[in-house]
């Protein structure tokens, strides 16, 4: 096996920006606040300190943050989220801030870490500010908010399923090999369809995050509708302003031009990416797709088309399995692809295919959920060439292999 030389990215963590559940005004509301921290993932440094507690338990003083105190204010609608893939400049903001119809701007970082080819919906905020946005029961629970401010992370319920913490209660959030983990301090809702977990800023910037990219935008009396078009005009086409609003719940505002922003190795293959939802399909820009989307004669699959930052490791990969004699162990004939522009079945969320940076081979007998036929040599061998195997996921996808680092074959 020829020697590599891997590019390796140090950062962990757009993603596609869905549907917010409209959050209640009402500073006296009530709830359950059943999205305490989970019992299964408590933190080593000790028993987690009750809400009331001056003095909160902090699992990971490396990325701790002060703790953010009681909530104050309202709870506030997250009526739209402006996304930009560098830092909104100030002066930017404090036009949105002003803009008729806006009644409250809160500035946050937004990332896409790829975790078994999903892209996660990850915030990192000031703790204190952004509880507002959120359901009630997650607002007001005093330790869920001191576990962030620790260093944890919060994840949205919905994702139990699909994320399952290590021995250690951590997630790790990226598909790169070195990509960090982050201990899993709750369950708890977030802004509905829009984030999927929530960090603090400082953890942000380890997890290599454009601080400031994107924005939280209250309307309160204001069709959010009304609003969108202004602010898409102060930051500009390339900038994505998404509604989140009630009216906006059954499906990806149309009108709204979406910007992921991938971290980790993907982000340099990725690039600047933009797409429209037309009829539920991902339609990326024409510009970005003649730029990157290539099709090339590969070993074994013949032609493919795939990302062309792919092209060099997938060739080296498939050229090595020919080498070492198990070309026979991979089948052109259930060969799915690689450059599909789609979101995962049921979600919200990209895969990978839609950058051209994951392919499926051998489909039959290797479905989701199953240990799969995949000869381990061949597994073993892209492995080396710089791709994840679905088939050591949490839900196994053993078809599937995606890039999770840059491999320039020697």
């Amino acid at each position: 096996m020829g020697r590599r030389h891997g590019v390796r990215l140090a950062a962990a963590l757009a993603a596609v920006l869905a549907l917010a559940a409209c959050q209640s005004t009402d500073a006296s509301s009530t709830g359950d606040p059943s999205a305490s921290p989970s019992s299964s993932t408590r933190s080593t440094a000790g028993t987690p300190t009750a809400s009331t507690s001056p003095t909160p338990t902090v699992a990971d003083p490396a990325h701790a943050v002060p703790p953010p105190g009681p909530r104050s204010g309202p709870l506030v609608p997250a009526d739209i989220l402006v996304v930009a893939q560098d830092t909104i400049p100030d002066d930017v903001v404090e036009r949105i801030r002003h803009t008729q119809g806006v009644t409250g701007v809160a500035q946050i970082a937004i990332a896409n870490p790829s975790v078994e080819d999903r892209l996660l919906k990850v915030v990192a905020v000031d703790p204190s500010t952004y509880r507002n946005f959120t359901q009630v029961q997650s607002a007001d629970n005093q330790e869920l908010w001191d576990r962030v401010a620790g260093g944890e992370v919060a994840v949205d319920p919905s994702l139990q399923s699909v994320l399952a913490p290590d021995a250690n209660g951590a997630i790790k959030l990226g598909a790169d090999a070195d990509a960090p983990s982050v201990h899993l301090g709750a369950w708890a809702p977030q802004i509905t369809g829009a984030v999927d977990a929530v960090v603090n800023e400082k953890w942000g910037k380890a997890l290599g995050m454009k601080l400031g990219n994107a924005l939280l935008v209250t309307t309160t009396a204001t069709a959010p509708d009304r609003v969108a078009t202004p602010i898409q005009q102060i930051v500009g086409k390339g900038v994505s302003v998404q509604r989140l609003d009630i009216a906006a719940r059954l499906g990806v505002d149309p009108q709204a031009v979406q910007v992921p922003n991938p971290v980790g190795a993907i982000a340099q293959a990725v690039g600047n990416y933009t797409y429209r939802v037309v009829g539920g399909q991902v339609i990326p820009s024409a510009e970005w797709v003649r730029t990157h989307i290539v099709t090339e004669t590969v070993p074994i699959l013949g032609r493919v088309t795939c990302n062309k930052a792919l092209m060099p490791q997938l060739e080296a990969a498939l050229a090595d399995v020919v080498k070492q004699g198990l070309a026979d162990k991979i089948h052109p004939g259930e060969y799915a692809g690689c450059y599909y522009p789609r979101y995962i079945a049921g979600t919200h969320s990209l895969s990978n295919h839609a950058f051209g940076l994951a392919l499926d081979i051998n489909v039959p007998g290797n479905q989701r959920g199953t240990a799969g036929q995949m000869d381990r040599s061949v597994v073993a061998i892209f492995e080396h060439w710089g791709f994840t195997w679905g088939g050591r996921w949490h839900y196994t996808d053993p078809m599937h292999f995606e890039m999770n680092e840059i491999v320039h074959p020697g």
